[in-house]
């Protein structure tokens, strides 16, 4: 199972990456001399990467495992590692040397100038997982 985001959201995510990634272009336009260029062409890249992961920002989940696509990583836990979803919401978990660990859900995290579409669709999301979490699956 898949839990993702509208396009709206999506769009908004990517934001994050792609509104400096087209400062960064205007400035690698202007820039003279090969290393401010260099680095803002770095920059530009970086906030590519980062452009889109948060457009593929989500959660997908079966039987075995939950796979959480973050803006800088992506993570993957066996359900048998679980031990909760947070409110945060967050997703609690045990490594295999015993540590607890803690990844963010961050395609569902809700926030003020949010609209209440997508705060419901966010909850309701997060209440799905909490319900597979609990069930064991499925």
């Amino acid at each position: 199972m898949e839990r993702s985001l509208s396009a709206g959201n999506r769009l908004a995510n990517s934001s994050l990456g792609g509104l400096p990634g087209v400062v960064g272009v205007a400035y690698v336009v202007q820039a003279e001399g090969g290393v401010p260029r260099g680095l803002a062409v770095l920059g530009v890249l970086g906030f590519s990467v980062l452009a889109v992961r948060g457009y593929r920002l989500g959660v997908t989940y079966d039987h075995a495992r939950i796979t959480v696509r973050g803006y800088l990583r992506t993570r993957v836990v066996d359900r048998g590692d679980i031990t909760g979803i947070t409110d945060f919401p967050a997703v609690r978990w045990t490594s295999r040397d015993g540590r607890t660990r803690w990844t963010p859900l961050t395609a569902f995290v809700t926030g003020a100038g949010e609209t209440s579409a997508s705060r419901v669709r966010k909850e309701h999301a997060v209440r799905k997982l909490r319900q597979w979490a609990v069930r064991g699956g499925g």
